[in-house]
């Protein structure tokens, strides 16, 4: 498959080691990565590549997640690209906060495996 044919997937993630196998499952599974180790970065990168799907950490250094997603959600160009949540923050204030600020899903990390996030990735990106 021809590099322009893959679908690309922005992973924001500070932890060096989810990153990096959340990449080479995506990378495994046929997706381009762009990946970030803070807010500032991924929105950035977000708006300068328009990634088919962005995975996006709350926790982060520069811009938490909600800021990010706030960022995407505010600027027309990025608007509309999906973004899943992926965290460790699981108190139904922090979903429900992720979720209206328009998160297509929110995923805690703990509960879900590589493999399943990539389902989700799949049911959002056709």
């Amino acid at each position: 498959m021809p590099t322009s044919a893959k679908k690309v997937v922005l992973l924001v993630e500070d932890d060096e080691f989810l990153a990096e196998l959340y990449a080479t499952k995506l990378n495994l599974e046929g997706y381009e990565v762009l990946s970030a180790a803070d807010g500032k970065k991924g929105l950035k990168l977000a708006q300068d590549k328009h990634p088919a799907l962005v995975l996006l950490d709350i926790i982060l250094p520069k811009l938490d997640g909600f800021e990010v997603l706030k960022g995407l959600k505010e600027d027309p160009t990025t608007k509309d690209i999906p973004v899943i949540l992926l965290t460790n923050l699981s108190q139904k204030d922090e979903v429900k906060r992720g979720l209206d600020l328009g998160a297509a899903d929110y995923l805690i990390k703990a509960h879900f495996m590589p493999s399943e996030v990539v389902k989700k990735i799949k049911a959002l990106v056709q």
